[in-house]
């Protein structure tokens, strides 16, 4: 049996993490949208998080943490196409007009996300999905024959294990970092930022990767099958592998541009930049 002196101190924490929860002003939501195949979802958030996650079933389920008075959530269903907004009220600012959003959506849907300061992740789609920010992060992983979109400011992008979609992805100063990234049409393009791909480039697909100021680094197994074109005005230019020379429309300058094949070259690989370092890398023999 409890002292009465335990008793009264467990009341009081009690009472300190209830006034401390309250005193946070957030608040828990959740909204759930009966849907058929194909279904859309287009989530608007000026600040804060938004994630996106498949789920079986035809459920669409929003979870959304508000953290003040400031802001609410609009949300309307038309048919197949779900609405969530996050309206924000007189008075609201970067931190009162924050809202955390979860969501699970069928494997299928076709999602689109636009917010300021992010992050913005989404896993596991085969519907396609766009994604907008300014200075938010981008991270998309594990998606398979969709469409991915992705343009920001200044957030950094990170793709990782996309196959057979279309993937374009426009950035001003953001960094990005393609990891197994394959399909019929790939395109990255930079103002300032940095482009890494690390993967095989596929089969059958083209790759175009650019930027202005940014330097270009393609990192490529010894048995990828590319046609590779590299060129930089004003920054240098290398490859880690004995290409094949191939003819060109302009003239090859030891440094500055190289043209050529490796084994089938049954993708085609362009690198682009005005005055950024371009490198093609031979990636390392997997340790056993």
């Amino acid at each position: 049996m409890m002292s009465k002196q335990r008793v009264e101190n467990l009341m009081l924490v009690v009472v300190v993490i209830t006034a401390t929860g309250l005193a946070s002003g957030q608040t828990h939501k959740e909204f759930r949208f009966t849907v058929h195949p194909g279904s859309n979802l287009a989530v608007a958030n000026p600040y804060g998080p938004i994630s996106v996650k498949s789920a079986a079933g035809n459920t669409v389920v929003v979870n959304a943490i508000l953290h003040s008075d400031k802001v609410e959530v609009d949300q309307i269903q038309h048919g197949n196409r779900i609405d969530i907004n996050s309206h924000l009220l007189p008075g609201a600012d970067a931190d009162s007009g924050q809202v955390e959003y979860e969501v699970l959506v069928p494997a299928d849907a076709s999602v689109s996300m636009r917010t300021s300061t992010g992050p913005l992740k989404a896993e596991k789609m085969r519907g396609d999905l766009t994604l907008e920010g300014t200075t938010a992060s981008v991270d998309v992983h594990d998606v398979m024959n969709a469409h991915v979109h992705v343009k920001t400011l200044s957030g950094p992008v990170v793709l990782t294990n996309i196959k057979g979609g279309h993937v374009d992805v426009t950035s001003v100063s953001g960094d990005v970092t393609l990891n197994t990234v394959t399909g019929p049409n790939v395109q990255v393009s930079s103002s300032s930022g940095k482009i890494i791909y690390n993967g095989d480039f596929g089969i059958g697909g083209d790759y175009s990767l650019t930027s202005h100021t940014g330097d270009i680094e393609a990192t490529a197994p010894p048995q990828a099958s590319i046609d590779v074109v590299a060129q930089s005005a004003k920054g240098t230019v290398d490859s880690d592998f004995s290409l094949e020379p191939r003819h060109t429309s302009f003239t090859t300058k030891v440094g500055s541009t190289f043209a050529g094949t490796m084994n089938k070259a049954l993708s085609l690989v362009k690198l682009n930049s005005f005055s950024g370092k371009i490198h093609l890398r031979k990636a390392p023999k997997p340790a056993y």
